[in-house]
């Protein structure tokens, strides 16, 4: 029932508004121009940032630590070594660590993914 009033009420507003015309919407849209620039709505926007930036900075901050230190453990247990490979020296490739062919393998995501 409450999905059945909204669209009774968009189907209104549609109607009021097509009719009401372009000089109704220009007229709205300065009222509601010089509501969002009146000092009371500008003083609620900067407590509304100041409290973005106090509170849920620090929340997204932990978020994004904690996704990107999950997806570097799971890079890191997919990641295989190949045994020509001793302290980031690669003895079959004149010692270039980046040249993936000794020893890679094609299903290896690190390999692949780091490959010339």
């Amino acid at each position: 029932m409450p999905r059945m009033s909204f669209l009774v009420g968009l189907a209104a507003g549609y109607v009021l508004g097509a009719r009401a015309g372009k000089q109704r919407y220009e007229q709205i849209k300065t009222v509601s121009g010089k509501v969002w620039q009146s000092a009371p709505v500008q003083k609620q926007v900067a407590v509304a940032k100041e409290s973005a930036r106090t509170k849920a900075a620090p929340v997204v901050a932990d978020f994004v630590a904690d996704a990107a230190k999950a997806t570097s453990e799971k890079l890191r247990a997919s990641r295989t070594v190949p045994s020509q490979v001793s302290a980031g020296r690669d003895r079959t490739t004149g010692g270039d660590p980046w040249v993936a062919s000794a020893g890679a393998r094609d299903d290896d995501p690190w390999s692949s993914a780091t490959r010339r």
